[in-house]
């Protein structure tokens, strides 16, 4: 497929993937009591206020990336702890929710029978559901892993009784540095640790969603 073609098709699921991912954080957040996301902007739909420059470029060239997070202050929460944890699930969830969406039309349109090498219309709208579908599982994936400062850390902190918190301190401290070793890895050293991670979960999600199982 023509490389200019591929990235006008990336480019609307990655957006869209993205915008809901971080819109659903500061809904969430916002409904449970939090103004911080909305006084900045952030309750949009608008993808511009979302982006991260690096996050994107990753979204397209390995179809694993992030946005800017949404600034969240728990000190409006009711219950601190339980209410971050909807915050914290509230992306990966808007993410799963596209993808079902994506699989759903994509499964209607007949997902097997689709080429990345024919040019019409529809094989292409195909090809955008499909990425679309992909994008949208593997960025789910990928944010509720444990590691700092992904979604699923606060996912963990959210389910781990308080007495046993004091545990993770070291891990939230060395999370991100642990994060970037994992992504350089795969840059660097070809050696793909989320790939290996995410695929199976792209390909069961996929299958469930559209019928046919695609991977990263």
């Amino acid at each position: 497929m023509n490389q200019l073609i591929e990235i006008l098709l990336l480019a609307p699921p990655i957006l869209l993937a993205l915008t809901f991912h971080e819109f659903a954080h500061a809904y969430v957040a916002n409904r449970l009591g939090d103004p911080t996301a909305k006084s900045v902007g952030r309750l949009s739909l608008n993808p511009l206020v979302h982006l991260d420059l690096l996050g994107t470029a990753m979204l397209f060239l390995v179809h694993i990336g992030w946005a800017k997070p949404v600034p969240i202050n728990p000190f409006y929460f009711k219950n601190p702890k339980r209410d971050l944890l909807w915050v914290s699930l509230a992306g990966p969830g808007a993410n799963m929710l596209l993808a079902l969406l994506f699989g759903l039309a994509l499964r209607g349109l007949g997902a097997e029978l689709f080429s990345e090498n024919n040019s019409s219309f529809l094989n292409l709208l195909k090809v955008m559901l499909m990425y679309g579908l992909v994008i949208n599982i593997a960025l789910a994936i990928f944010n509720i892993l444990p590691i700092p400062p992904l979604d699923g850390s606060k996912i963990l902190m959210g389910l781990m009784p308080q007495r046993y918190e004091h545990l993770l301190e070291p891990f939230l401290k060395y999370g991100p540095t642990i994060l970037i070793v994992i992504i350089l890895m795969g840059f660097i050293g070809k050696f793909h640790i989320l790939a290996m991670i995410i695929n199976p979960f792209v390909r069961f999600f996929s299958s469930l969603f559209a019928g046919v199982d695609f991977d990263l």
